[in-house]
């Protein structure tokens, strides 16, 4: 039987909660995580977990990445 993947990635956030350092990058705010996870009581949880105890840190502007691309400026 396959699990799904956003199950999969709870299981893991739920054993390294509170044992374990966890970095997540995401250009996409906690309300969006919804799309990601297809169930809002599963994304709660989530959310939940990786919140408590945590640094949370925003940047602003315009991506690094982006403007280093070859796509940027054509």
């Amino acid at each position: 039987m396959l699990t799904d993947p956003a199950e999969l990635l709870f299981q893991i956030i739920s054993m390294c909660y509170e044992r374990k350092s966890i970095i997540i990058t995401t250009n996409l705010q906690f309300g969006q995580w919804n799309h990601i996870f297809g169930d809002p009581i599963l994304t709660e949880a989530v959310i939940d977990r990786l919140i408590h105890h945590s640094h949370l840190i925003v940047f602003n502007g315009e991506s690094h990445r982006y403007k280093e691309s070859l796509l940027h400026g054509k």
